[in-house]
């Protein structure tokens, strides 16, 4: 009766002793509370302070109402958070156990039953302490106590003999946005923000799994993994790599075995639009006496990338070659998608990724004031086939160069590109977000008083970062295509005319300049990776800001509070006068508030795209939200589609129509991304708004593959006769898909328009059809559910199929005419 069992333990104890394996310690029962307390509170790990704090009742949700301002008091203390844990004398049998903090929010110091084992102070890195020695059999207590970032940034602060801008954050290796931005509210956290776990290994251990990927001159990929060892003693094992097998000697200490792997039959992994997202799995196991002791899966894709910037006569390009071939970089910029990111799930990465994918976009820029992101977002990245403009978490400010900031630096850099690197998706590695410009353009040098001395220290400073131990840390960890690094987004501040014919440019002269929206038209650079225009959330998503019955009005402190820059309100109504009425009704405001972001973005995508090839990419400023607020955002906090996302999604479809009003005529672009040769009769017409053809004409039309042509020029003289502010021009053919363009003439305020008669036709209980007897311009249908498309334009007799996310019980129906018939 006790050999089954004997033979079960002995089994057990084979398995221990052999094989890598893993605790996770988050779902042990975790407490914290204010150091100057004595009472321990229930806490979630990983989480935060503030979601612990809200948790137990202790402070208001900080998204409501205005109390962000009641909660500011946490920054500025101490908290301590513990766990008790059993270890079996089993588990203290291997040779090696390592206690792993995968992210710790900042400055804690990590206590294991009573023994200080680590200072902590970077929230990017990954903690990694061996800890077989103070562990016991039996109940065990790890201990994390974090000091205030905020006031530990203030003492490091006084180290240096200048006052640097955005004092505090700019000493603190954490996520810089916490600290408030003009989109986001100050919640500086605390806490043990990812995975904790114990690690238990013997002999030797898989350290990382490396893809190396080039390309011959012939096109094709070679392809090999850099495998990185960890032996505690030298000897003999075997490593496996997807069943091919081969024999190693392992040096005591770290060790890199190269194994190379055949191609052939795989295909290329490539961005959205121009084909499949191919991934490919690969599990590497080390072996020691044929029984396995560890194991890493990996998954990865086919492609290389290059970024070509040459001389030419306009200036120097800036484009990217994805598998070859030069890629017109459509998208956006992320910011972290919760003040508390903790909270973010699978599930919200996935949807946000995959709202990029459905818009026609192919790049995703990681702004660089937030985080290194969730392996969830990379993987959605991987599988959608968007690629990513990854920045390193530095951003406005000047940050310090002494020896230990570098030092955190370049192992933040290690742990960090380490993860991530295997990501097909990975395309460009860069410093920092508008630090160059802060330095040259933002004049805090005068603000703040500094000598010249100062002012050299601080440029020799940003070089010393940014220019040496950013890219040689880089250097170090990646051998492949994959280490591009461009020094700081924008390479040139947007008042420099450089910042239009070289490297990458912020355009801001539309929203903080206050320059018209048709300045876009004239401001087009090389590659356009920021602009953008504020908008209003969704009215469910301001709904949401209340803790009790909405209060929608504009005068209303809970809506003010949830605008973060400080003329925001100001400027959205100077522009709004300058293109529509301003409603005093609240939904109406918000209604026109995102009509006027999507037109102004609108304008700005389809000059960037029409420039091709001189303009190689436009990536708009932003696409998410970290709370409910009013932002330059297309999707806002609760994930619903503003005007502006419906509009991106047009604006960047494959084949584009697109007019440039020139004073003397309105020139017809034909913009294709398509790597094929299209052939089209192209149908011209001008329509009034109640359905009569005024003119019309067509001619046949062939586009070269992935271009931008001219393919008509309309005399302004040509319509001198009829009424444009009372008519639109369609432009229409079939091509492999049909495309409509409507383009009107004047400003919305300026349209004469009539009341249109909508009418809703259920077809199903998740399709409708839409249709209207005049022009009904820019419908918007409010619901419970995401629609397949909204705030669009129909014309008379016309209709649209909607196809809706679930059923809908009610609806409402808005056009502009609503709004503007007063």
């Amino acid at each position: 009766m006790n050999r089954p069992i004997l033979f079960a333990f002995l089994f057990i104890q084979n398995i221990l002793s052999a094989q890598f394996s893993q605790r996770n310690l988050s779902s042990e029962n975790w407490q914290f509370k204010n150091s100057k307390d004595q009472n321990w509170l229930p806490a979630k790990v990983p989480g935060t302070v503030h979601l612990d704090l809200m948790n137990n009742r202790i402070i208001p949700d900080p998204y409501k109402d205005e109390n962000e301002k009641k909660v500011q008091w946490i920054e500025n203390e101490n908290w301590d958070y513990q766990t008790a844990f059993t270890v079996s004398s089993e588990e203290l049998k291997n040779d090696n156990i390592d206690l792993v903090f995968n992210g710790l929010d900042t400055f804690s110091e990590i206590y294991l039953n009573g023994k200080l084992l680590k200072k902590t102070d970077n929230m990017f890195r990954k903690w990694t302490i061996p800890v077989k020695q103070y562990l016991k059999a039996g109940k065990n207590t790890v201990q994390v106590k974090f000091t205030s970032a905020v006031n530990t940034g203030k003492e490091l602060a006084k180290k240096v003999p200048f006052t640097m801008p955005e004092s505090p954050r700019s000493f603190v290796r954490k996520a810089q946005y916490q600290f408030g931005w003009d989109w986001g509210p100050r919640l500086v956290t605390a806490g043990i923000w990812k995975d904790v776990r114990l690690e238990f290994w013997n002999n030797a251990k898989i350290i990382s799994v490396k893809d190396i990927q080039k390309r011959s001159d012939k096109g094709e990929n070679d392809l090999h993994f850099d495998v990185e060892i960890y032996a505690q003693n030298s000897g003999d094992y075997s490593l496996e790599l997807n069943k091919i097998h081969q024999k190693i000697a392992l040096q005591k200490g770290t060790n890199t075995i190269s194994v190379p792997y055949e191609t052939r039959g795989m295909k290329l992994w490539q961005p959205n639009g121009r084909g499949e997202a191919n991934l490919y799995d690969f599990e590497v196991q080390l072996l020691k006496n044929d029984k396995n002791i560890d194991r890493k899966n990996i998954r990865i894709g086919l492609r290389t990338v290059e970024l070509i910037q040459e001389k030419d006569a306009k200036g120097k390009s800036f484009y990217f070659k994805v598998n070859g071939k030069p890629l017109y970089i459509k998208g956006t910029n992320w910011i972290p998608g919760d003040s508390f990111s903790p909270r973010m799930t699978k599930e919200k990465y996935r949807k946000l990724i995959k709202d990029t994918k459905d818009a026609n976009m192919n790049m995703i820029r990681i702004w660089g004031g937030g985080i290194y992101e969730d392996d969830e977002f990379y993987k959605a990245c991987d599988e959608n086939g968007i690629l990513v403009w990854q920045d390193f978490m530095f951003a406005g400010s000047f940050y310090p160069t002494d020896e230990a900031f570098l030092n955190n630096v370049k192992e933040e850099v290690k742990d960090q590109v380490s993860r991530l690197q295997n990501h097909p998706s990975i395309a460009l590695w860069c410093g920092n977000n508008e630090i160059d410009e802060a330095i040259v353009n933002w004049g805090y040098q005068k603000q703040f008083n500094y000598s010249k001395n100062d002012s050299l220290q601080v440029w020799k400073d940003y070089k010393k970062l940014f220019h040496e131990v950013i890219p040689n840390a880089l250097a170090e960890n990646l051998r492949s295509d994959k280490n591009i690094y461009w020094p700081s987004s924008p390479s040139i501040g947007w008042g420099h005319k450089e910042s239009l014919t070289e490297g990458d440019s912020h355009y801001w002269g539309v929203w903080w300049g206050e320059q018209p929206f048709e300045m876009y038209n004239e401001k087009v650079g090389r590659f356009m990776s920021e602009y953008g225009f504020q908008g209003t959330p969704t009215l469910e998503t301001t709904k949401s800001m209340f803790s009790g019955t909405p209060d929608l009005n504009l005068q209303n402190p809970t809506i003010k509070a949830h605008e973060k820059h400080a003329r925001g309100w100001d400027i959205i109504n100077e522009y709004l006068k300058r293109d529509y009425k301003i409603p005093t009704d609240f939904v109406q405001y918000n209604y026109v508030s995102q009509l006027l972001q999507a037109r102004g973005m609108q304008i700005a995508i389809e000059a960037h795209r029409r420039a091709k090839p001189y303009n190689m990419g436009t990536l708009y400023w932003q696409l998410n939200d970290c709370w409910p607020v009013v932002s330059w955002s297309s999707i806002d906090y609760l994930g619903n589609w503003k005007a502006f996302h419906y509009q991106a999604k047009r604006s960047f479809e494959p084949v584009l129509v697109s007019v440039a009003d020139t004073d003397k005529s309105y020139d017809v672009y034909l913009i294709s991304d398509l790597l094929k040769e299209l052939k089209a009769d192209v149908n011209f017409e001008l329509i009034d708004f109640k359905g009569k053809t005024l003119w019309r004409t067509s001619q046949p039309v062939l586009i070269n593959a992935d271009v931008s042509k001219k393919i008509k020029s309309i005399s302004t003289s040509e319509f001198a006769k009829f009424d444009l502010s009372g008519a639109v021009l369609k432009i229409s053919a079939e091509i492999d898909a049909k495309f409509e363009k409507l383009f009107f003439f004047n400003k919305p305020k300026d349209l004469k328009l009539s009341k249109p008669e909508i009418t809703v036709r259920k077809i199903s209980p998740s399709e409708i059809e839409i249709s209207t007897d005049v022009l009904a311009k820019d419908i918007y249908l409010v619901g419970d559910a995401h629609f397949s498309d909204n705030f669009f334009d129909l014309l008379p007799g016309t209709s649209k199929r909607i196809v809706l996310s679930k059923p809908l019980e009610k609806m409402e129906v808005i056009s502009l005419w609503d709004v503007m018939k007063n």
